[in-house]
């Protein structure tokens, strides 16, 4: 690795020193986070200079901030799913009609235009960075390298999500010259879902390499923090989780390789973030051990935040560093909101109308029945999650839902059943939107692994869930109150533990209905899918049942205004009724 915790502490005495091959020489990395972005997609006569890319490279960062993206990861990812229900105090009848499974071409939540002008901002990049490095010399090879791995690596995102969501869409990779032109040049056939996965992958591969490996820390001084509560000092570069690196790239690749079902793949890749983030961890701690006191080694090989700091005696500290403060250790990228005057939008878009302060969409009950009780499904009573989740005490009536909504949770964990605990709670404002941290990779990797079998296998498996829940719950391994091997002894069991842990860890993150899809399809049936999200509905049952045994309404239906602008797509079969389109 290079030794990245002694170029930490040399750009702290203020020697700055490249690391590795894939070094570069952009702009402060934290100032480019902070430069202020276009506002559309730039002509063929702006690229003239490295500012120019930078600016340009920034913008594909800032359209994932927009509401036609960043609202859209939450609702195709969310609503949906058993985590979700429609508030009876709500205000907005298509976020209704889609927890409600009764989704129309006109819902204004189908559309990707949004997804599209990001992608062609990254096309935009890919396409005319290479026109710079021939007229500036101040832009080097690496640097362009670089501009184009993280440009390709938000463009593969972009039609990840859009995959997930409708299965076959158009792959584009050259730009349009605005955003307005992009109408007309996306009008193309499809192309199918696990045609689109493979050339995702490829394109990925193609140049990870160039990626930055790890940003050092930059203005040393002033991009450090103390914690609030152990003042220990720790290094702070949101760039390396706000920023496309490496180990992002590897997280993106194992993520679709699981939708294909390339196991080895998702083995490989997911190895290189554990490896990276053990390395590092062990590497810092070794020389400045403070910057990781609030860390610990799970199994000798998963860095994992405490919820509880040596000697304290409240839980929280995980939430705190992950959601709270932001760009955590945990972190492989997150979507970077802070100081961007977008005041908490994934409170405003997912949870409540800013403008007239309804509440959108609540917690689905069946998730807190018996909360620090002994017959909630989900969650041991002492699972620090439910606090980080869930309003405490609970109310009567609705919950609405907590995680991204505080800055920080405390409470002191019950240590008996029925034990309900006082929790403390700030509210926050400017939160990050986590893509992928440290717990969702282990977890994809287990899964892999139970899928490819065998006792190695599924031993490593139960490992790597284990460290998760281990922490949840603040458990040493070993723990009797852990989980037990005995319950879990063949591969079935095996499949569904990681799958009711995906559930806890990456709750209310745009996760779980994403994952139930991936389940059904590797089922090759719907039957769980629908035992699991039918009981939050309370009307319609039936007709949702019924609908939900076909594979196509996994998928969203093509919005009505794409219908018309692209001859070439066909409405999904679960979607053409007698009122709306046939094409």
């Amino acid at each position: 690795m290079r030794n990245i915790s002694k170029n930490i502490s040399r750009l702290m005495l203020g020697v700055a020193i490249p690391l590795g091959t894939s070094a570069i020489t952009l702009t402060s990395c934290n100032d480019f986070l902070d430069l202020k972005p276009l506002s559309e997609i730039v002509f063929e006569n702006y690229w003239e200079d490295k500012a120019d890319v930078e600016s340009a490279v920034n913008s594909c960062y800032s359209g994932m901030l927009e509401d036609g993206f960043m609202k859209n990861l939450y609702i195709w990812g969310e609503m949906r799913s058993d985590n979700i229900v429609y508030s009876k105090s709500g205000d907005d009848i298509n976020i209704q009609q889609i927890i409600e499974e009764n989704i129309l071409e006109t819902n204004p939540n189908v559309k990707w235009a949004g997804f599209y002008q990001v992608i062609n901002r990254c096309n935009t990049v890919i396409y005319y960075a290479p026109e710079v490095a021939e007229k500036d010399p101040n832009y080097t090879e690496s640097d362009l390298r670089a501009n184009i791995a993280e440009a390709t690596w938000i463009r593969s995102l972009s039609y990840f999500y859009l995959a997930r969501t409708f299965r076959d869409v158009p792959y584009v990779t050259t730009p349009s010259m605005t955003d307005d032109d992009i109408d007309g040049d996306y009008r193309i056939e499809p192309t199918p879902f696990k045609t689109l996965l493979r050339q995702l992958i490829t394109d990925l591969e193609a140049v990870q390499g160039d990626a930055m490996r790890f940003y050092p820390p930059s203005n040393p001084g002033s991009k450090y923090y103390s914690s609030r509560r152990t003042g220990s000092v720790r290094a702070s570069n949101r760039a390396n989780t706000s920023r496309v690196t490496q180990i992002a790239f590897y997280s993106l690749i194992a993520d679709i390789a699981m939708w294909l079902e390339d196991y080895q793949t998702v083995i490989d890749y997911t190895k290189r973030v554990i490896d990276f983030k053990a390395n590092l961890y062990r590497e810092t701690k070794d020389e400045y051990p403070s910057y990781v006191s609030g860390i610990r080694l799970a199994y000798d090989k998963y860095p994992l935040i405490l919820e509880m700091l040596p000697g304290d005696t409240e839980s929280g500290n995980a939430y705190r560093e992950i959601f709270g403060i932001g760009n955590s250790f945990e972190s492989v990228f997150e979507i970077y909101g802070q100081d961007q005057s977008k005041e908490n939008a994934i409170l405003n878009a997912f949870v409540q109308n800013v403008k007239t302060g309804a509440v959108l969409c609540n917690v689905y009950s069946g998730l807190y029945e018996d909360a620090f009780g002994t017959s909630n499904k989900y969650f041991k009573y002492t699972d620090s999650r439910m606090c980080e989740n869930f309003e405490f005490p609970i109310p009567e009536g609705s919950m609405q839902i907590q995680k991204y909504r505080n800055d920080y949770v405390r409470y002191t964990p019950p240590t008996s059943s029925g034990s309900v605990p006082t929790v403390t709670v700030s509210s926050t404002y400017y939160p990050n939107w986590i893509i992928y941290r440290l717990t969702d990779i282990m977890l994809l990797r287990a899964e892999a692994l139970i899928e490819l079998g065998g006792e190695e296998n599924l031993a490593e498996a139960f490992e790597l869930i284990s460290a998760v829940y281990n922490r949840a719950n603040n458990l040493n391994e070993g723990s009797a109150n852990g989980l037990n091997a005995s319950n879990y002894p063949d591969q079935t069991s095996m499949r569904q533990l990681v799958r009711e842990e995906r559930h806890r860890e990456l709750m209310f993150e745009g996760k779980r209905w994403y994952d139930l899809v991936r389940y059904a399809l590797h089922d090759g049936n719907n039957e769980s899918l629908i035992s699991t999200v039918l009981p939050k509905q309370q009307k319609n049952a039936n007709r949702i049942r019924i609908q939900l045994k076909s594979q196509d309404a996994l998928f969203w239906p093509y919005s009505e205004r794409e219908l018309d602008m692209n001859p070439h797509l066909k409405q999904n079969p679960a979607y053409i009724t007698n009122e709306t389109s046939k094409k």
